[in-house]
């Protein structure tokens, strides 16, 4: 699945024409929100990579999905996401409250030593997350209050201060230890089992009739993840009891009765989305699944 871009993030996240002018000039982008402000009650946050950085100051109890990891975190806490890694989050209980900035890696070019990717806090691997003690929180406070007035400003040289308020931002977490709680898997067969489960379900959901879920065999997704089906196949097995092939269809059923009954596309078109040239191999398909057919199911 394609990055979210920052146009698709101002669509799922902000108000009808909340997207600024310049989002697509060639100074690169940034801005900054409230979470407050940003929160769609009932809108899922999706496991998906973006094409632009973030960073998050959250306050809340918090677990977020990072990669093949999760971390739980409750107080405050300095996240940092960059295009390379996916990730969502959810609140465990309570309110949630926090800023968070977007940006691209352009808009950090002028003046910037080396690259994003090169810091901790970016790099493949590294650990995003900072916990904060009193003191912390509110410099970084004082720097989103400060980033907030300034994006509003007419001031000429707004973007040079801003960009110097996100370099103070980012060399307050290099100075602080990164949180430890990161959940690590116990061993190789279950860490490749958990990229093999998020590389599945980043297949869904199915949105639109024109949209193809492709990849349903153990060998594709072998072939995605850079190792030999037959390793794919024990580390699956070994960990969750089930063949790589049997969750494929599970997870396929799943999204299958879904579109049966909450859209009126048709049993073709609902095949041929999961992957079913011919609405016959999808109907045998799913009675072998269920034993009842997808009209039949429809209409119960």
């Amino acid at each position: 699945m394609k990055p979210e871009t920052l146009n698709q993030f101002y669509a799922n996240h902000m108000h009808k024409d909340a997207a600024p002018q310049n989002l697509n000039n060639n100074i690169g982008h940034f801005n900054v929100f409230r979470l407050e402000d940003c929160s769609i009650p009932g809108k899922e946050v999706k496991y998906t990579r973006r094409d632009y950085y973030k960073i998050s100051l959250i306050r809340g109890n918090i677990l977020y999905h990072y990669a093949d990891k999760s971390i739980q975190i409750s107080g405050t806490t300095l996240m940092f996401f960059s295009p390379q890694v996916p990730y969502t989050w959810e609140t465990i209980s309570g309110d949630t409250t926090g800023c968070f900035c977007i940006f691209t890696e352009s808009f950090f070019t002028e003046g910037m030593r080396g690259t994003l990717s090169e810091l901790p806090m970016f790099a493949p691997g590294g650990k995003p997350s900072y916990i904060l003690d009193k003191a912390q929180e509110a410099t970084v406070v004082a720097i989103y209050e400060k980033m907030l007035a300034e994006i509003n400003s007419d001031y000429t040289f707004k973007y040079d201060l801003i960009r110097s308020y996100l370099n103070e931002m980012i060399h307050l977490a290099l100075k602080t230890e990164p949180a430890e709680n990161l959940y690590e898997h116990p061993n190789a067969n279950s860490r490749i089992t958990a990229i093999f489960k998020e590389l599945l379900e980043r297949q869904f959901p199915i949105e639109t009739p024109m949209q193809r879920f492709n990849m349903r065999s153990a060998s594709d997704f072998a072939d995605s993840l850079a190792v030999h089906v037959n390793h794919l196949n024990r580390a699956v097995k070994n960990t969750t009891g089930k063949t790589t092939t049997a969750l494929i269809s599970e997870r396929i059923i799943a999204e299958a009765k879904a579109l049966l009954k909450h859209t009126d596309w048709n049993i073709s078109e609902i095949g041929r989305s999961l992957g079913f040239e011919e609405a016959a191999h999808f109907n045998n398909f799913f009675k072998k699944q269920t034993t009842t057919t997808p009209s039949k199911y429809r209409t119960v």
